[in-house]
């Protein structure tokens, strides 16, 4: 019986290993066994019963671990539970917002086969401080979106925390009614 449940993550700066601390840690307390990597560190998904794969969007595209993982493990997740997280805009305007499903929706419809129980999208954490050279780079131009883009931290967690606990409760009744069909 497949009962665990895996957090795996995709995290260029730290920011989105953060949630998904946060989310395990949420999950672990309704109950559920659960273990959280890094996207690119899972080898298998044997033993998993149910995955939440969280990444951030950046400069218009899913992280590349994402769209890796998920062309990787296609045949296992197909047979499992998913939900997928993204972190998104750093900042509160609606039409980031927007823009920032959008642009998850499109990274997700590479996927026709993808069929997660649930897609949410939080607020990101961008700190030009800390970019590496090439983001630096690409920062310094005028015409780049980041461009003279102060610092800025809009996730919500209670909004993160109160999604991980009904995650928890619909992989719980999943992972009940998995138990009850192998009687």
């Amino acid at each position: 019986m497949e009962t665990k449940v895996l957090v795996a993550y995709a995290s260029t700066y730290g920011s989105t290993q953060e949630v998904a601390e946060v989310i395990t840690a949420r999950m672990r307390e309704s109950g559920l066994t659960v273990d959280h990597q890094p996207m690119k560190k899972v080898k298998s998904l044997t033993g998993c019963g149910a995955i939440v794969l969280g990444a951030p969007l950046y400069l218009g595209q899913w992280h590349k671990d994402a769209l890796n993982f998920l062309a990787q493990h296609r045949e296992a997740l197909i047979q499992r539970s998913l939900a997928i997280f993204a972190l998104g805009p750093t900042s509160t305007d609606e039409e980031e917002w927007q823009s920032g499903r959008s642009m998850l929706e499109k990274e997700l419809a590479k996927f026709p086969w993808l069929t997660p129980i649930v897609v949410e999208m939080f607020g990101g954490k961008y700190n030009p401080a800390k970019l590496n050279i090439p983001h630096k780079l690409i920062a310094s131009l005028p015409a780049s979106p980041l461009h003279g883009m102060p610092a800025s931290d809009v996730r919500d967690w209670a909004a993160i925390r109160a999604w991980a606990d009904n995650l928890s409760t619909q992989l719980q009744s999943t992972i009940v009614t998995c138990k009850e069909e192998m009687r």
